[in-house]
């Protein structure tokens, strides 16, 4: 018998075989397929919807923290703005409130800067040049660099966050940055552009950093220019991104790098775990402890009044809102999305949370 006539009587068999299912037992395949390829988050959508309205009512006059006032226009920004977004991996979108307002994307920039230099250099070598543990003090600590000559702690504090920037690769100055806003653009499914009002702010009060860079320097901690590594990663956080835009991010960590909205692999699959590993750890500064023990997603915030929380294989909520607490992370955004989490019974380390009672 031929290979081709083979392959026909197979097929013939297959079509009889699924028609004798169908008809004897209402065996309907395609829905069933259909079915399993959804999101985890789509067959409750209506209840998600109603979680999610009811988190948005109970917070919104939540009037507790304050703006970040060290950067001057972050101090300007007005308090009373919230927005919710959520988007699944089977890119469903749910939004409530000033979802369209550009804020700095700020410290979650650093989730996305790691990304790129995984991808150029390998996780390994990140791992190996900026490390991955909690420094216990402050974002901006100057003596946990000192603690830690050998490493730079982790790549979501100031300084290891600098150091990050300082791998990514490119020519010059501009060919980096532009490198890694064309990434951030790719991940968030839009292009993304600069806030050059936050850019000139902080520019002109980030002497903190530049001293944090010259101290890395000190321990060769730091692999490019140190001012010049400032001046990027000083752009990278005034990049401006709404709650729409943010949770897409998230969504792309969620959903194994790939972005939901344009199918592109933006972020290697091989890396999102270690993203999320950090994000777990260290994603809410010196409140990261207490956010895994109370939520348990892996989260990373900015003093924008951004936070995004990343359900894997589900999706991502993103929640801004300027006012912030004494550890630099948004209030609203933290009690909205542990409300979420809660009620959707979202969290990394429970069980119950993928399905085992």
């Amino acid at each position: 018998m031929s290979i081709e006539k083979a392959v026909v009587m197979k097929n013939r068999w297959v079509r009889v075989v699924f028609g004798v299912l169908i008809a004897v037992a209402g065996f309907t395949p395609v829905v069933i397929f259909a079915q399993q390829a959804r999101s985890p988050v789509a067959p409750r959508r209506e209840f998600v919807e109603s979680v999610v309205r009811e988190a948005y009512d109970k917070y919104k006059n939540d009037a507790s923290g304050k703006n970040a006032d060290y950067i001057p226009y972050l101090a300007q920004v007005d308090s009373k703005l919230f927005g919710v977004a959520i988007v699944t991996t089977d890119n469903q979108v749910l939004t409530l409130g000033d979802v369209n307002y550009a804020f700095s994307i700020q410290s979650i920039s650093k989730v996305f800067t790691l990304a790129l230099a995984m991808e150029e250099l390998g996780p390994d070598k990140v791992f190996d040049k900026i490390g991955s543990e909690p420094t216990g003090r402050a974002f901006n600590s100057v003596p946990a660099v000192v603690d830690m000559p050998t490493h730079t702690g982790n790549p979501y504090v100031n300084a290891g966050a600098i150091a990050t920037t300082s791998l990514v690769s490119g020519k010059d100055a501009d060919e980096k940055w532009n490198n890694i806003l064309a990434f951030y653009s790719k991940v968030a499914g839009d292009k993304l552009s600069l806030i050059e009002d936050v850019y000139k702010s902080e520019a002109a009060t980030n002497a903190g950093n530049k001293a944090l860079a010259m101290l890395l320097a000190k321990y060769d901690r730091i692999y490019a220019d140190p001012f010049e590594s400032v001046d990027i990663y000083t752009k990278q956080c005034s990049v401006g991104v709404n709650a729409l835009q943010l949770a897409r991010m998230g969504a792309t960590l969620a959903n194994n790098g790939v972005n939901p909205a344009t199918g592109e692999q933006v972020i290697r699959r091989e890396d999102v775990p270690y993203i999320l590993s950090s994000m777990a750890m260290a994603g809410l500064y010196d409140g990261s402890g207490g956010w895994a023990w109370h939520v348990g997603l892996p989260a990373k915030s900015g003093v924008g009044g951004g936070i995004v929380a990343i359900a894997p294989g589900k999706g991502a909520i993103a929640v801004f809102a300027p006012p912030l607490d004494e550890a630099g992370n948004s209030v609203k955004a933290q009690k909205v999305i542990e409300y979420v989490a809660r009620k959707l019974n979202y969290n990394l380390f429970s069980p119950s949370s993928v399905g085992l009672k």
